[in-house]
């Protein structure tokens, strides 16, 4: 049974970090590619950022430079490090998964993933 359990999320000031946790569990991820997505309110979810299962890395336009993704194989774990976070209020961060490969079509957009987390909350304001 696929299962991925997003941890890490929280409230921080613009300009602060957070490092984003998403831990598979009944499968290994070695094989499988994990992307974050983000939501807030109101609006349609977005990619942010995927790690293919070779680590190729995806970012989309408005995070490169600021965000990093990253995964350890031996821990079942992907990481989102979150820097220069901006004042966007509040949005929910999901991983997700699908065999080897993520795929990102720019502006947010992203082809579909077979399995998804819960999400985690992260809240950036003064």
């Amino acid at each position: 049974q696929f299962r991925l359990v997003e941890s890490g999320g929280g409230l921080v000031q613009p300009g602060g970090s957070l490092r984003l946790s998403c831990a598979a569990a009944g499968f290994d991820l070695e094989n499988y590619a994990i992307g974050w997505f983000r939501q807030a309110p109101g609006k349609a979810r977005e990619g942010v950022a995927c790690i293919s299962s070779n680590s190729a890395t995806t970012y989309e336009d408005s995070v490169k430079g600021r965000f990093i993704i990253s995964r350890d194989n031996s821990k079942n774990t992907v990481y989102l490090q979150t820097n220069s976070l901006r004042p966007r209020g509040k949005a929910v961060y999901y991983c997700a998964t699908k065999w080897r490969v993520c795929t990102f079509y720019g502006t947010g957009r992203y082809a579909e993933m077979d399995y998804w987390g819960d999400g985690a909350r992260v809240t950036v304001s003064s």
